[in-house]
């Protein structure tokens, strides 16, 4: 696409300003502003999306695999992993040449800290370059990493851990995160971005100038100039900003429940053995894979409702079966079962937490509501897991939470929230 085509695309829509003209010179910011066509550009912003994701797959997952073997090398019990844990979450290469559990804990933190501001940040540039009619299944699809890494934790964990111990598994993230930084620093600005910045500019111009606004930009420029924080709780914004952190709160508590103590809950319930259930991680993790295209194809055809449902209720029924399961049989063809509801969702809930806010507050508004889940889910559930598997013996009772939550996930999306299927995020809300 030449400059003067992107130009006139761009003028379809709204003003071309000098912020954008400056940015048309630019071949890939002019492929990312075409919303007709798929491009080199959109395919190069997915891709590095999605190695954010499998860097986040390996990483969380292999936290999980060696926790065992960390609670016997550092000599720490239950009470107190899960205290860390929730330090983690406020250099890979590092974390391998730890000499004590405090060490660990502050290097690990700092991987944490970056790789949660990619949640965010990656899922929404996507969401902003991307066609409206693939935006769910991108997003799901570039999810669906998160399980090629996660099975690549499991591998290291089975073939590598039981022979060189659980340091020589942070070893190999850090040649995938250092892939995604090159592939991220070679991405363009968001067009979305861009015509907000220039917007903002010619409103500004329009009133040193003494001309009066239309109503549209004296209402737009209004919230705009209010701080960020304080836009998400206008009466417009209030009822997403609620929605959104909600959802991706509940996804999180999911998550940090039967995703991290899942290792240890085999090991102690069922005496698998470190083999064993980094084999068993392996598949689980890349039979969800499945689970994300499959989500991500449903609430782009089907709508978010019909996909939300879908995978929300077939993770719950199979996870409550899976639960109460002995025979090693069972537990594996049980566990595939739930993975592809229950992890598959996460694509999904992506594109949701995106699409809840406008233009002008997306950035913001999606960092806040990830923020919140995770300070709720990361830092503050796993001590309630914790609790109950210290109470009851077993983590069959903070296990069991999850398909009642996954329900209430369900009820929420079908009930209260919108349909944003196929839609053009600035027809959503400005």
């Amino acid at each position: 696409m030449s400059i003067a085509e992107a130009a006139t695309a761009s003028a379809a829509t709204s003003l071309v300003g000098p912020l954008e003209t400056r940015h048309l010179r630019s071949r890939i910011y002019r492929n990312a502003a075409d919303s007709t066509r798929l491009t080199s550009t959109h395919w190069h912003i997915a891709s590095a999306n999605g190695l954010g994701w499998g860097f986040d797959g390996m990483d969380g997952a292999i936290l999980a695999l060696v926790a065992p073997l960390l609670m016997k090398e550092f000599a720490i019990d239950l009470g107190i992993l899960a205290l860390n844990i929730a330090v983690f979450s406020l250099a890979m290469p590092l974390v391998a040449l730890s000499p004590g559990w405090g060490s660990f804990v502050l290097i690990y933190s700092i991987v944490r800290f970056a790789l949660n501001g990619e949640w965010a940040v990656g899922s929404m540039l996507v969401a902003e370059t991307w066609p409206a009619r693939l935006r769910g299944l991108v997003l799901s699809v570039d999810r669906s990493a998160w399980g090629v890494g996660a099975a690549l934790a499991g591998a290291l964990v089975t073939f590598v851990v039981t022979e060189w111990g659980w340091r020589a598994a942070y070893l190999l993230p850090v040649l995938v995160a250092v892939l995604a930084v090159y592939v991220r620093l070679l991405c363009p600005e968001s067009p979305y971005w861009v015509r907000t910045q220039d917007r903002k500019q010619r409103i500004h111009e329009r009133q040193r100038a003494g001309f009066s606004l239309d109503e549209g930009d004296r209402q737009w420029i209004t919230k705009t100039e209010q701080p960020g924080w304080r836009q998400l709780f206008l009466p417009d914004l209030r009822r997403n900003t609620v929605m959104a952190t909600l959802v991706a709160s509940l996804a999180l508590v999911s998550y940090s429940t039967v995703g991290l103590w899942m290792p240890l809950f085999l090991a102690q319930q069922h005496g698998w053995s470190t083999a064993e259930y980094g084999s068993f991680y392996i598949w689980w993790a890349l039979f969800a894979t499945t689970g994300f295209w499959a989500g991500g194809w449903m609430i782009d055809r089907l709508g978010r409702r019909v996909g939300f449902a879908v995978l929300l209720i077939e993770a719950a029924v199979f996870m409550t079966i899976w639960i109460f399961a002995r025979d090693k049989i069972a537990l594996w063809l049980l566990g595939m079962a739930w993975s592809w509801g229950f992890i598959g969702v996460w694509g999904p809930v992506t594109t949701y937490t995106a699409e809840m806010y406008p233009t002008r507050i997306r950035g913001v508004g999606n960092g806040f509501s990830w923020a919140v889940a995770f300070l709720i889910g990361a830092v503050l559930w796993p001590f309630v897991s914790v609790y109950l598997r210290e109470t009851t013996g077993s983590f069959v009772a903070a296990f069991l939470l999850i398909p009642v939550i996954l329900l209430v996930m369900t009820a929420i999306i079908w009930f209260y929230s919108p349909e944003h299927a196929r839609k053009e995020l600035d027809a959503i809300s400005v």
